[in-house]
């Protein structure tokens, strides 16, 4: 029997998400060596299961309706280091070794472009626990 050239996501994985209407998961993309956010994608089951399996980042673009692997164009890729599911099912943390700017704007991260929109800072009453 041959092997498809395209196989599905594992469907233990894919039972596990809860996707929005369009078919898609909010994927969290963290610096791995630093733990900064660089950006948030949108993957469908597909882009998943390319980004478990083939070491880059892979993103359905909902703008262009077509799938992404970051870097291609750029030069800017995103190597996977690890990938895990929220308690929820709707959300990714994909961790990654990034090369370059992660944002469009040619920022490192799409959180540093965007800015600080200046939130009270608050604190609370007890004591941090160690």
């Amino acid at each position: 029997m041959a092997t498809p050239a395209h196989p599905e996501l594992d469907p233990a994985v894919a039972a596990r998400l809860k996707r929005d209407a369009a078919g898609l998961v909010a994927a969290i993309i963290q610096e791995a060596e630093t733990g900064q956010v660089l950006m948030l994608g949108w993957m469908n089951d597909e882009a998943l299961r390319r980004t478990l399996t083939e070491g880059r980042v892979t993103f359905w673009s909902r703008s262009r309706q077509e799938y992404w692997r970051k870097g291609d164009t750029s030069g800017h890729a995103q190597y996977v280091r690890s990938v895990a599911l929220d308690c929820d099912g709707d959300a990714l943390l994909v961790q990654v070794d990034q090369v370059g700017a992660a944002c469009h704007t040619g920022a490192r991260s799409c959180f540093e472009a965007g800015g600080d929109l200046g939130a009270v800072v608050g604190h609370r009453d007890e004591p941090r626990e160690v």
